[in-house]
């Protein structure tokens, strides 16, 4: 056998895969390019898959939220209350939210983290004292403003970082309404950060409150806080506020109509009427000087050109004025939809002041049950009235028919649940009304103790018809219009009428109708004290002051000023008390220590601020030595409290400060009969008063009828009318 024949038929195969390379070369091909088409079909189908969940990373970064941190910084607990309940609304999208106690966090150290945490920062800020923070956000604030200012931080500190801003405040106290959280807004912007939505503000006013009250303003601000976090979240990507914005108006909010929520339009309207007339520089200097005068913050205005600068911003407020008196913009302040005016008593504050007690009656009266109505039931002692004037605490109906007050005091027993308000702006309800259903409630409230031990039958009985009405229980009755047909509706049903006014109305003390005694509290003797003490609203507090205290010496009826001494506050300005007292000649001045009445956020005071009882007697005798007309006639040692009453009332070196009160119902019965012709004086329905009730007895000023309880619990808070 030939060799090489051998040799190429066992080669044979691969001469054949030789001469069909070029197939096998194609088939090659063709499998990679197949494969290649396949995998480049499953990526893109993959791709419009994440399109379609979106998931692009690039958006991504614009919009997500990685969370939500509620800052907030309060005094009464309003705005901690509100932090909770965003809280709620923000956990239902599914972000992580977190709450701050603004006294707790260190901005110096933590805010810059803000910028590139992709989390939205929410500041609920109250504005308390003189447009001063509270004491827990009383750092941040400080930090924030010289942050504002300083070279160092300059405009981009803060770029990245997200806010909005809501602001707790009372539009009673219109110089530096919402103060707090216009700076706070201002200052964020300030430092480069970008606002989500525009400042909401809430007003305890229930007459200018845009809804009706501060929660029913912070539901409507969160509402939309909420819609804006949902369309960040969901990728809607609405322009961020660069800070261009007058007053804290979002400009974003104007651009791009597809990118509007719906009804916005009308809630930006109501909220551009609502910001026109803050105060200049309150959030951008753009809008305030137009783009003609605009300047960055950081440059520098020629002193020749300042003077054009404010008669420009001067010029644009006096135009903005007139524009809104010829629209009549706030011809219906203080009404509801229907066109009536609101009721002072809200939702919130009438489940607030049921808690305490109160009895609540139409839309702005309330009657309460002294704890001496109480104790004279049981025979336990009346109150200083008693031992002062012989009123029979057990028959005392402690009322108000306006639950408003133009002050804020510092010891106010009542912890500031009331509404405050310089003039009448809500709906009024009728006094028959009133007084019947006060009476009502006294009754309700009066059995109650049948059964209780210890309680005296006959003076259970005796506590079922009311002879006397102390309107001191809260607020300042003599805001009610009606308050002159209430007096007369009291002095018909044979009641005594004790009204206490805080003198800050003297036209309405001048116009009032006699009562069995007039008060004035006289809380500080100076025009500093006093806005320290009282927190007054009016701007003209202490003028209105000094008026009252002189309408008061023109009244022929029984007069009182009322001293109530804070330690370290009102008990070294004697010389100034005296002068006081020559402007009004009172019947009687009351000089009682401060009542503390437990720890309350709303005030300062503490049981430092208490003085001793020996400390009172002290100060009253220095007192009397600076006024000779007036000697020391009773105390009441357990109320901490003494009265001064003018000579007149010592006759025959004995004291007459107690009252003849049927006496009194005569003499107002002819009053009225002779439609006022013939008056009658304090010395015509005065009666002597006991042995027991006078300064020095050793009773001091305890009637030895009834018999003292000692509390067990000594260092619990008393409060006392």
């Amino acid at each position: 056998m030939d060799p090489s024949v051998d040799t190429w038929d066992l080669s044979s195969p691969l001469i054949s895969l030789w001469i069909n390379r070029f197939y096998i070369y194609l088939g090659f091909a063709v499998s990679i390019s197949l494969w290649i088409c396949v995998q480049i079909v499953i990526k893109t189908q993959a791709s419009q898959d994440l399109m379609t969940n979106g998931y692009v990373s690039l958006q991504e970064k614009d919009i997500f939220v990685s969370g939500v941190k509620i800052f907030y910084g309060s005094q009464t607990g309003t705005a901690k209350g509100f932090a909770t309940v965003l809280a709620e609304a923000v956990t239902s999208l599914d972000l992580p939210v977190a709450i701050i106690n603004l006294k707790e966090y260190d901005p110096d150290d933590h805010l810059i983290e803000e910028v590139t945490s992709k989390n939205v920062c929410v500041f609920l800020v109250a504005t308390y004292t003189d447009g001063r923070p509270t004491e827990s956000a009383e750092w941040f604030c400080k930090w924030l403003e010289e942050a504002s200012i300083d070279f160092r931080f300059g405009k981009t500190y803060l770029k990245g970082m997200r806010y909005a801003v809501f602001g707790l405040g009372n539009s009673a106290y219109a110089s530096h309404f919402n103060k707090v959280g216009k700076n706070v807004d201002k200052w964020l912007w300030m430092l480069g950060a970008h606002r989500v939505m525009s400042r909401g503000e809430g007003d305890c006013d229930v007459v200018k409150s845009k809804h009706g009250s501060i929660e029913a303003d912070f539901r409507a601000w969160k509402t939309k806080f909420i819609s804006q976090l949902q369309a960040l979240q969901k990728g809607e990507r609405k322009k961020s506020c660069g800070g261009h914005c007058k007053k804290g108006k979002c400009d974003s909010h104007q651009h791009g109509s597809e990118e509007r929520e719906e009804g916005s339009h009308e809630q930006d309207e109501l909220y551009h009427r609502d910001t026109e007339e803050e105060e200049p520089f309150e959030s951008s200097s753009e809008e305030e000087f137009g783009d003609e005068n605009h300047q960055s913050l950081n440059s520098i205005v020629d002193v020749e050109d300042l003077g054009k600068i404010i008669d420009h911003v001067k010029k644009e407020k006096r135009e903005t004025e007139q524009q809104e008196e010829k629209s009549g913009l706030f011809r219906n302040m203080g009404r509801n939809e229907d066109g009536e005016r609101r009721a002072m008593i809200t939702p919130a504050l009438r489940e607030a002041l049921t808690k305490q007690g109160y009895q609540l009656i139409g839309s702005h009266s309330g009657v309460k049950l002294c704890r001496w109505t109480k104790s004279m039931l049981r025979g336990r002692g009346g109150c200083y009235k008693h031992t002062f004037y012989g009123i029979e605490s057990h028959r005392c109906m402690e009322t108000t028919p306006s639950l408003a007050c133009a002050n804020k005091c510092v010891f106010c027993w009542r912890h500031h649940t009331n509404p405050v308000g310089t003039e009448w702006r809500w709906k009024m309800d009728q006094p028959e009304m009133i007084l019947k259903e006060a009476i009502e409630n006294h009754q309700n409230m009066i059995k109650q103790f049948k059964g209780v031990p210890g309680v005296k039958a006959e003076r259970f009985e005796e506590g079922m018809t009311v002879k006397h009405c102390a309107l001191s229980l809260v607020g300042e009755p003599i805001m009610y219009p009606e308050i002159n047909r209430f007096l007369k509706l009291l002095h018909q049903c044979k009641i005594s009428s004790f009204l206490v006014t805080n003198a800050q109305f003297p036209a309405e003390i001048r116009n009032l109708e006699p009562v069995t005694q007039l008060y004035v509290s006289v809380d500080a003797s100076t025009k500093d004290s006093l806005k320290k003490i009282d927190r007054p609203l009016f701007k003209d507090f202490w003028q209105r002051f000094l008026d009252s205290l002189k309408a008061l010496a023109v009244k022929q009826q029984r007069t009182v000023y009322r001293l109530t001494l804070v330690k370290a506050w009102n008990v070294d300005e004697l010389q100034a008390y005296a002068q006081l007292v020559s402007l009004g000649n009172p019947d009687f001045i009351e000089v009682k220590g401060v009542t503390y009445c437990g720890e309350s956020s709303a005030s300062s005071l503490t049981m430092a601020h208490v003085p001793w009882h020996e400390e009172v007697v002290q100060f009253v005798r220095e007192l009397v030595d600076l006024i000779p007309d007036y000697e020391i006639a009773c105390e009441h040692e357990h109320s901490n409290c003494l009265l001064i009453a003018h000579r007149k009332f010592k006759i025959g070196g004995e004291w007459w400060t107690w009252i003849d009160y049927n006496r009194f119902q005569e003499l107002i019965q002819e009053y009225e009969d002779n439609g006022g012709s013939e008056t009658f004086s304090a010395k015509d329905y005065m009666a002597r008063t006991p042995h027991w009730a006078l300064f020095g007895a050793s009773e001091r000023g305890f009637d030895p009828k009834d018999t003292r309880h000692q509390r067990k619990n000594k260092s619990k808070a008393i409060s006392g009318c």
